[in-house]
C-alpha cells in the first residue's frame, strides 16, 4: 500500500479481468427493474404491497397511471410522518408509526401504510413529542413539501390535497414502472 489513497479510488467499471472492456448497454427491461427496484426501495415496501398499490392505482379513473401511483406511495403514513419532518428517514418514520407514536385525526394509528385523505391532521402522541429523535427530525426539517400544511404550536400537519408530479420525487421515471407491470401483469 502506498498510503496515498488512490488505492481506496473507485473505478467506474465492474471488478475483475474482462470489467473495464465489457461495459454493456442496459436492456429495456433492465432499465425499467432498475426504475421500480429504485421506487421500492426507496419507500421501503416489498413486491407485493408495492404490485397492489401499482393495482389499486391502475384502478383511480382519472390522471395517468404512474402519476396516481407516485400519489398513492405519498399519500402512505409512514411517507407523510417523513415528508412533515417527524422522522429524518423513511425507515425511521415506519417505525415510530409502527411504535405507535403517531395520530391521524386525534387516534393513533401503527400501520405504515395507511392511506392518509386529504383533509386529515397527522400529529404526534404527548409522550412522543419528548422523543429526542423526533426533537432532532423537527430540527433538521428544511422544507416540507407544498401538499402538506404545518402548524408549528400544536406540532400538526395536514396532508392538504394529492401532490402533483412536479412535488414528487424528480430522479423517478414512473412510465417505465408502468411500462415494467404491464409487460407482467
Amino acid at each position: 500500500m502506498s498510503g496515498t489513497g488512490k488505492e481506496l479510488a473507485r473505478r467506474p467499471y465492474a471488478p475483475g479481468e474482462h470489467g473495464a472492456n465489457n461495459r454493456r448497454k442496459v436492456s429495456d427491461y433492465g432499465a425499467q427493474l432498475t426504475e421500480k427496484q429504485k421506487l421500492r426501495l426507496m419507500f421501503g415496501l416489498n413486491e407485493r404491497q408495492f404490485m397492489n398499490l401499482f393495482v389499486r392505482a391502475g384502478k383511480i379513473r382519472e390522471g395517468k397511471h404512474g402519476v396516481n401511483f407516485m400519489a398513492l406511495l405519498e399519500s402512505r403514513l409512514d411517507n407523510l410522518v417523513y415528508r412533515l419532518g417527524f422522522a429524518s428517514t423513511r425507515p425511521q418514520a415506519r417505525q415510530l408509526v409502527n411504535h405507535g407514536h403517531v395520530t391521524v385525526d386525534g387516534k393513533r394509528v401503527d400501520i405504515a401504510s395507511y392511506e392518509v385523505k386529504p383533509g386529515q391532521v397527522i400529529g404526534l402522541r404527548e409522550k412522543a413529542k419528548d422523543l429526542q429523535v423526533v426533537k432532532d427530525s423537527l430540527e433538521n426539517t428544511v422544507a416540507r413539501p407544498p401538499f402538506v400544511s404545518w402548524d408549528e404550536n400544536n406540532l400538526t400537519g395536514e396532508y392538504v390535497r394529492l401532490p402533483e408530479r412536479e412535488e414528487m420525487e424528480p430522479e423517478i421515471d414512473e412510465s417505465l414502472v408502468v411500462e415494467f407491470y404491464n409487460q407482467r401483469l
